[in-house]
């Protein structure tokens, strides 16, 4: 397996700093984040939860996605009893307006009441990314925006993300405030947002793919994966943080030994032919 922890002359260094030797980072507005985070749709409290958040710190993770929704309100629970006082580089991320698995509500009454629940759950006053979970047709995008622009001015959230949208329906979010991210979901084997992770890079907005381990072809992964000496999860990492330099993928786990596996693919370069080979 490449070995994250050990730097190049034999010795174990620290992962923060391997990490930033790396370069392996991406700007968020004013936030440097690690190209790794973590995904917690599946967190509920437990002390292997409580662990795994520790040590996902510790390591240099330092940019964590979740929602409202997530476990009933658990994931931001348990990431608000275990992280919060925040270290001031950390990013929580989380999502509103979702009623359920299907069904959007994007009016302002009920974001307020989404957000306002996320921030007493994480135990903060502001929420450094705050992503619109899905759109909803409803509810004009003008409309949605500017609520977010007025959780701005009050200083509620610093950022604004969307989720599972297309070109035009960001070109048409960013006309009445900016969009600083977009979630959707993509991976080796869901491609039908690669016009948007294109589009993203040109406007610098960060790309977060949900669901990045997904492969599309297993044996030629495990084929590749075994050139790095990696696992297929790692290849599948790889893929993607070179697809685009505005990605950020977010892979969920509740393994300590996942997790790290997952944040050692920022040591991987992936050659141009084996990125084409897995296209």
């Amino acid at each position: 397996m490449v070995n994250l922890m050990d730097s190049p002359d034999g010795h174990r260094g620290n992962d923060k700093e391997r990490v930033n030797i790396m370069n392996k980072t991406i700007k968020l507005g004013t936030y440097t984040v690690n190209r790794i985070g973590l995904g917690t749709n599946r967190l509920r409290e437990s002390s292997e939860t409580r662990n795994l958040l520790k040590r996902a710190v510790e390591l240099g993770i330092n940019f964590i996605d979740t929602a409202n929704i997530y476990q009933s309100g658990q994931s931001e629970q348990t990431i608000g009893s275990v992280l919060s006082p925040y270290p001031e580089d950390l990013v929580i991320a989380t999502k509103g307006g979702m009623v359920s698995g299907s069904e959007a509500n994007n009016e302002p009454e009920y974001l307020r009441k989404c957000l306002n629940e996320s921030l007493k759950r994480l135990k903060t006053g502001c929420v450094p990314l705050y992503h619109i979970h899905r759109l909803s047709p409803k509810t004009p995008i003008k409309v949605t925006m500017g609520f977010l622009n007025e959780m701005k001015k009050k200083g509620k959230i610093k950022y604004i993300g969307i989720s599972e949208v297309t070109i035009a329906q960001i070109e048409e979010a960013r006309k009445t405030g900016e969009v600083n991210s977009v979630q959707n979901n993509y991976s080796l084997a869901e491609r039908k947002h690669d016009d948007v992770v294109d589009y993203c890079e040109g406007n610098n907005i960060v790309f977060i793919p949900f669901f990045p381990l997904r492969i599309n072809d297993a044996k030629k992964a495990e084929r590749i994966a075994k050139k790095y000496n990696a696992t297929v999860s790692q290849i599948s990492l790889a893929w993607l943080l070179k697809r685009s330099k505005v990605m950020l993928p977010i892979p969920g786990t509740l393994s300590v030994d996942h997790l790290e596996e997952n944040f050692k693919s920022l040591d991987i370069e992936l050659t141009g032919e084996d990125f084409e080979a897995l296209k």
